[in-house]
């Protein structure tokens, strides 16, 4: 099959086996070239197959040895699509650990069902016994509730009143203004249920219960807080109100920890190119506009770069960075220092359709976009037939998941 990227909207429905692999392999290799660590033995990482959750597990095997378990839901291949890119990718990041002779196994199915939570916690108690670090990095945009069965859908919207501001169509090259009505209750309500801190705290619960978490264990969870550019439409807009709640859950774990002499911790993350983050209007804009600047103060991070400066810096750290006042580690740093945000506000009002290729780094967004489908990645022949049936060699799938 000869594959090409097909894009809808905000995302793109066919994904690159091969230029997969090539982008999992090149962050293996910053995070080896930036050398050895002690860090985490046994990880679990729950949503580890694409952005920050994929980062995790890769810092964490290539920077620290540690064995991972993986909880995802992707799609495998069939005769009318390709795989998911999250299946790819963990089909590569399952090769080139198992090549090194590093632990890792992979569970696909719905993170937020008792099922899953059960089968991982039967796999960590056979295989590696306890766990010393866990990451939560679930994006997903419903949630069925495991115990009563309710579907949740998360929204994008302000609240209270509606919002007007600037966006961009990034792959016509069009700057647009957007208008979003104000969520009602119930979105604020199903939002939180769904990016919220609830399923976070099952997971840690029902691994405390099953007397599988280690004495000193950590927990992490990400988040994004952002300009005041973005707020309306973010920090206090329905996603903020789920973002207040995980801050909430953090801080109810935190104390539960306290008892194995463990911690749960929140990071800040950069505003990176995701599928999640194409959805929100304004922030592709103001994301082209901040990779120019950090690019050109040669301060840019992707997703890797910033979860090896966690593990490395912040985690495991000796002397870690001071947090915040309100307990975060800021991974933000870079993009909120005061002289980025200030060119950002300098450039905001100033871009048309016209000048956005030569203000912004669009191109740039662009071709982020298209690497996580495997796309527009270097040396990678896309005009050659490719075997879009790959396997991980370790999969544990949910045959109900896999069939809906």
């Amino acid at each position: 099959m000869i594959i090409q990227p097909k894009i809808r909207g905000f995302i793109c429905t066919t994904a690159h086996p091969s230029g997969c692999e090539q982008v999992v392999l090149e962050q293996i290799q910053f995070v080896k070239s930036k050398g050895s660590y002690q860090g985490p033995k046994n990880v679990l990482v729950i949503g580890s197959s694409t952005g920050y959750g994929l980062a995790s597990r890769i810092a964490a095997t290539f920077g620290s040895g540690a064995k991972t378990i993986g909880v995802f839901f992707e799609k495998e291949a069939d005769e009318k699509r390709t795989a998911s890119p999250g299946w790819y990718n963990t089909a590569a990041f399952e090769k080139f650990a198992h090549q090194d002779g590093l632990y890792a196994r992979s569970i696909n199915g719905d993170a937020f069902s008792n099922e899953i939570k059960k089968r991982t916690a039967d796999l960590i108690r056979k295989d590696l016994g306890k766990i010393d670090l866990v990451i939560y990095s679930l994006a997903s945009p419903r949630r069925t509730h495991p115990e009563t069965g309710h579907v949740y859908f998360s929204t994008l919207k302000p609240l209270k009143k509606s919002f007007t501001g600037k966006s961009i169509d990034a792959f016509r090259g069009e700057v647009k203004d957007v208008t979003i009505e104000p969520a009602d209750a119930a979105e604020v309500e199903s939002t939180i249920a769904v990016m919220g801190g609830e399923d976070w705290e099952m997971w840690i619960d029902y691994l405390a219960r099953e007397n599988l978490l280690a004495d000193g264990v950590m927990t992490v969870a990400y988040s994004y807080i952002g300009p005041e550019l973005t707020h309306a439409i973010y920090k206090d807009g329905t996603i903020g109100k789920a973002k207040e709640d995980l801050k909430a859950t953090a801080d109810k774990l935190d104390r539960k920890l306290k008892a194995l002499h463990g911690q749960a911790i929140i990071s800040v993350d950069k505003a990176v190119v995701t599928q999640a983050s194409a959805a929100i209007p304004v922030v592709p804009l103001y994301i082209s506009i901040l990779f120019k600047i950090m690019k050109e103060r040669g301060i840019h991070e992707g997703c890797i770069e910033q979860i090896q400066r966690l593990m490395h810096d912040h985690l495991y750290s000796a002397h870690p960075p001071a947090r915040d006042a309100e307990g975060y580690i800021r991974l933000d740093d870079l993009e909120m220092q005061k002289e980025v945000q200030q060119k950002v506000m300098e450039v905001w009002p100033t871009i048309t359709s016209e000048n956005l290729f030569e203000k912004t780094d669009v191109k740039g967004y662009c071709d982020e976009f298209y690497r996580l489908f495997g796309f527009n990645v270097k040396g990678i022949n896309y005009d050659a037939e490719v075997n879009p049936f790959v396997k991980i060699p370790s999969i544990d799938s949910d045959p109900v998941s896999q069939n809906t």
